[in-house]
């Protein structure tokens, strides 16, 4: 790929050093506790003050052929992007593979006991695609989520205390993401992911599945998932787990990758790894001032093609435009 097309690091360096906030970058820093209620507790937003009249939207972008492995190569004329259904000026296309901010949020429900040795070989899979510079946190989530392992351990500390936990109990599956996206908003990297594994729906959070979608729209983390679904569903929760993961990722530019034989897991942990190294950012500035607080849809498409095989694009559905105070 050409240079020109490339949008460093350094570039972002230095407009985070001139003051400028990247929409679809910048975070809030206030504190976050999970607390009973479906209110949400302040705003989880993903766009911050704007200055010199700079505003950049950044879309991750994801490209996959027909076997689901990622596609690079593509350039900036073979991208058409859409807001509002009003075709955007791609100004920059970035493919740097930079560290990124991960956390791992594991269910360890009662139903995980006999899936629970392929999900940490899982875990042991994803690790091993790393930049070595990656920041990771893991979440464990069964009647409540709890932090098993916070931002700055190794990738070893991690196994090692991923050796010793047990599953019991019920699944708080969205109160586990609400936990997991507030603690994004401390964040080393600005590059921040979760990866979702787990067997079922949720049955026993506090907060609802409109809550965390309005939560994750307005965040800037990718959320992927890897769900093992039964043939056979014990439970309403269990029949709605694969649509409620789905809209959840889907929503932040992820995907949920649904198996119905646990040892699969580890294979596909280590795909949705290589897909985070795979991917392309593109940059934008809105044809009409986001200045309003309205949700605006996104719409990425390629014209790109591998032989008589269409390309699938995988990107965020939308973002809000932020409030910006002179």
């Amino acid at each position: 790929m050409p240079k020109c097309n490339l949008f460093p690091l350094r570039v972002l360096a230095l407009l985070a050093l001139l003051g400028l906030s990247l929409v679809g970058i910048a975070q809030t820093t206030d504190d976050v506790h999970l607390s009973p209620g479906p209110a949400l507790q302040g705003p989880l937003t993903m766009a911050g003050k704007l200055r010199a009249g700079v505003e950049m939207v950044l879309v991750p972008v994801t490209v996959t052929d027909s076997m689901n492995r990622p596609v690079m190569g593509l350039e900036k004329q073979d991208f058409t992007l859409l807001e509002d259904d009003e075709p955007q000026e791609i100004r920059y296309l970035w493919t740097e593979d930079a560290p990124i901010s991960i956390g791992i949020l594991l269910d360890l429900s009662a139903s995980m006991a006999n899936k629970i040795d392929d999900a940490r070989e899982a875990v042991g899979e994803f690790f091993k695609n790393a930049h070595p510079e990656d920041d990771y946190f893991v979440i464990t989530f069964a009647n409540r989520p709890e932090v098993l392992s916070d931002t700055g351990e190794s990738t070893e500390t991690i196994q090692a205390k991923l050796a010793t936990v047990e599953p019991s109990g019920h699944t708080a599956l969205l109160d586990a993401i609400y936990l997991g996206v507030s603690k994004m908003r401390s964040a080393r990297y600005s590059r921040r992911a979760l990866l979702v594994i787990s067997d079922g729906g949720d049955n026993h959070s506090r907060y609802s599945k409109s809550d965390i979608r309005r939560l994750v729209q307005e965040a800037d983390v990718q959320i992927y998932a890897i769900g093992i679904f039964d043939s056979i569903f014990k439970s309403p929760e269990e029949w709605g787990g694969k649509r409620l993961l789905t809209e959840i990722t889907e929503a932040t530019g992820g995907r949920t990758l649904a198996l119905d034989k646990s040892r699969r897991l580890p294979d596909l942990a280590a795909r949705v790894s290589l897909e985070l190294r795979n991917q392309y950012v593109l940059g934008f500035h809105p044809s009409r001032a986001a200045r309003d607080r309205k949700w605006r849809r996104l719409k990425v498409k390629t014209t790109a093609s591998r032989g008589e095989e269409s390309l699938q694009v995988h990107s965020k559905k939308g973002y809000l435009g932020p409030e910006i105070r002179e």
